[in-house]
């Protein structure tokens, strides 16, 4: 994205700052294009449907505008508490930022759970804009035909085309963005990409290399959570994370036999955070059982979800 001018350089009435939620069905692609956008890893992205729970803020500084981006869960038919809390929390994203991107897997077209999601943003009174994505994987004419499609359903201001694998469309959408946030001070230092702590986000890590790795074998209701983080005097961190699962049979496949797809595991999940930390890491992983953790409470703060009922 454009190189972002210090504050000195951009007069206070000239900035520009705004939140855009960026919703859709279940791997839309979401993460990736908030990765692209800031040019640095800060959502974690797997196959897995609902990888996203926390939500993610991703900032990219273009020009003179600060747009924070709000990577939410993927909007589908609840059916679980965590289900409930995700959708919920996604919504309310939608009705709070200044700017709705709804994301559209091009590949996949307006399936029932787009559907839904188009006939509910028709309530949304913010600007909003199509992004249909993975557009290097369908011909032209398909694109053109699903953008009028959901221009039928939901009035959008304006429509993208974009490959976040690519790259393609991406710098003509963050310019877009930024054209469009409201005037107002930086919210964040010109420098950070991302307000999730940096515990949170290396806990992230993990449980993406966790999905990565076990993909359908993993348990739904998996978790990372760090414990502790210290820095040594040789610049090395040492991390303790404990990954959560609510059975003893569940510990058992994430352990592996012997141990080894945990070690698997920490040693991709290592190299990732030591990118980046930017600096070596020593990580630690242990799996615990924490029966039901999903009806408690302070979980979904952690994660920044509401307990749903």
């Amino acid at each position: 994205m454009g190189l972002a001018l210090s504050p000195a350089s951009v007069p206070a009435e000239r900035q520009r700052a705004g939140f855009v939620a960026l919703i859709g069905a279940p791997n839309a692609g979401k993460s990736t294009l908030v990765n692209a956008l800031v040019g640095a890893k800060v959502s974690i992205v797997t196959h897995k449907v609902q990888t996203t729970r926390a939500i993610v803020r991703g900032i990219v500084m273009e020009g003179d505008a600060q747009i924070i981006l709000v990577d939410t869960p993927g909007i589908f038919a609840p059916r679980r508490r965590l289900d409930r809390a995700m959708v919920k929390t996604a919504w309310t994203h939608a009705y709070d930022a200044d700017r709705v991107c709804l994301l559209i897997d091009a590949k996949r077209g307006i399936t029932e759970a787009t559907e839904k999601i188009l006939d509910e943003l028709t309530s949304v009174r913010q600007p909003k804009t199509l992004l249909l994505t993975k557009v290097d994987l369908v011909d032209p004419p398909t694109l053109l035909g699903l953008a009028e499609k959901a221009n039928e359903k939901t009035r959008f201001d304006e429509t993208f085309m974009v490959s976040a694998q690519t790259g393609s469309g991406v710098p003509d959408l963050a310019r877009h963005l930024a054209a469009s946030m409201p005037q107002g001070p930086w919210l964040y230092p010109e420098d950070q990409i991302s307000d999730i702590p940096m515990r949170q986000l290396a806990a992230e890590i993990t449980r993406e290399q966790l999905t990565l790795r076990l993909h359908d074998e993993l348990p739904y209701s998996a978790t990372v959570e760090t414990e502790t983080w210290k820095s040594l005097r040789n610049g090395s961190v040492r991390i303790e994370q404990a990954i959560f699962v609510e059975r003893d049979g569940q510990k058992k496949i994430v352990l592996g036999e012997k141990g080894k797809t945990v070690r698997a595991i920490s040693m991709s999940a290592r190299q990732e955070i030591a990118k980046l930390v930017g600096a070596p890491v020593h990580l630690f992983l242990f799996v615990k059982v924490r029966p039901r953790w999903t009806d408690d409470p302070e979980r979904y703060r952690v994660m920044g979800l509401d307990f749903s009922r």
